[in-house]
């Protein structure tokens, strides 16, 4: 039995975690809407295009992960670590955002969609376009 899955196999965090344990890093098209992965470690894992809506990622390591054209809205990223990571075309409206580091992290300000009253300049993040 392969320990690597498709991602239409992926329907709960604890099958996520476990092919992520086994060094499996690509989930784009992930669709795991409301999932608990608070705490959990995902750095450098490709989400694009991924399905995370109201999820739990609460103090989660996505540190260099690509996020780009994901849905985030309504989840719960408050101190995650999110540095270095690609958040291009990212849905992030009504996402909760306390404390979660975003120092040097891509973001397209035409595309990426953040909570009001979020700035992306305070928080130490890469425009992609000049």
């Amino acid at each position: 039995m392969s320990v690597f899955k498709n991602v239409s196999e992926i329907e709960e965090a604890e099958t996520l975690l476990a092919a992520y344990a086994y060094g499996q890093r690509a989930f784009s098209g992930l669709c795991l809407n409301q999932a608990d992965l608070q705490e959990s470690n995902l750095k450098g894992a490709d989400l694009s295009y991924a399905e995370l809506n109201e999820a739990n990622l609460s103090q989660a390591n996505l540190r260099g992960a690509d996020l780009s054209y994901a849905s985030l809205s309504g989840a719960d990223l408050s101190g995650a670590n999110l540095r270095g990571s690609m958040l291009i075309g990212t849905d992030l409206r009504q996402a909760t955002l306390t404390d979660a580091d975003f120092h040097g992290a891509d973001y397209d300000p035409a595309e990426t969609h953040f909570p009001d009253g979020f700035d992306p300049v305070i928080a130490e993040m890469k425009s992609d376009r000049a």
